[in-house]
């Protein structure tokens, strides 16, 4: 038997890399999407850009094909804009949509038919602090988290019937990458380990029906809310 396939969209290196290391642990055949390879790839990867509708379409085909429909999809896109609102620009709104919404629906358009002709399975998506609230500088950023919740909102409502489990995941808190040190210069311990993300994660996707949870805010212990 092959092994149940599990994509994640925005396999860049830090938490799309340790989710495939998650679910690739637990038995999955997994894949990457994005477009750009890591130095380190764990799994299959494949490069392209999550926001043409028609290269989304045919490699996701190409990959149901030769691994059978997916039975975790894992959205994990981001498009980070922080700047003054008067200095924000259209394009800057139209970028942070496009690469954070646009792709999840492309990705759900690909994958969820498949998904609930195959029996069903999960669509998790990784949400942020602005999917729930805006702020100063984040106008561009906040705006698009908020139309990815919603988008995964409609899709949760209309999917859980044919057996998909939706979630919106919201990290509110700093993910302690090389990058985020750097950019931050936060302690390591008021910062989201990787492998405790992606176990809950793992965790969400293999829930029973009889208590699926169709949003989770995960933040560290030091953060205030």
């Amino acid at each position: 038997m092959k092994s149940p396939l599990a994509i994640v969209a925005g396999a860049g290196a830090g938490l799309g890399q340790s989710l495939l290391a998650r679910f690739e642990q637990g038995g999955y055949h997994v894949v990457g999407l994005g477009r750009t390879r890591p130095a380190s790839c764990v799994g299959e990867f494949h490069l392209l850009d999550l926001t043409d509708s028609a290269e989304v379409e045919r490699r996701i085909e190409s990959i149901i094909a030769e691994h059978g429909a997916p039975k975790v999809v894992l959205h994990n896109t981001a498009e980070l804009v922080i700047a003054p609102f008067e200095k924000t620009s259209l394009d800057d709104f139209q970028r942070t949509w496009s690469s954070m919404v646009q792709t999840a629906v492309l990705l759900a358009q690909s994958t969820l038919p498949p998904m609930v002709q195959a029996g069903g399975g999960a669509f998790l998506v990784s949400g942020a602090t602005a999917s729930l609230r805006g702020g100063a500088k984040f106008s561009a950023f906040a705006s698009a988290k908020f139309a990815l919740r919603g988008l995964t909102q409609s899709l949760a409502r209309e999917y859980q019937s044919a057996g998909v489990h939706v979630c919106h995941v919201i990290l509110d808190g700093i993910i302690n990458t090389p990058r985020s040190r750097e950019i931050h210069s936060l302690d390591p311990s008021k910062m989201m380990a990787l492998q405790d993300i992606s176990e809950v994660y793992w965790q969400l996707a293999h829930q029973p029906k009889s208590t699926w949870t169709h949003e989770l805010d995960l933040r560290p212990s030091s953060e205030g809310f």
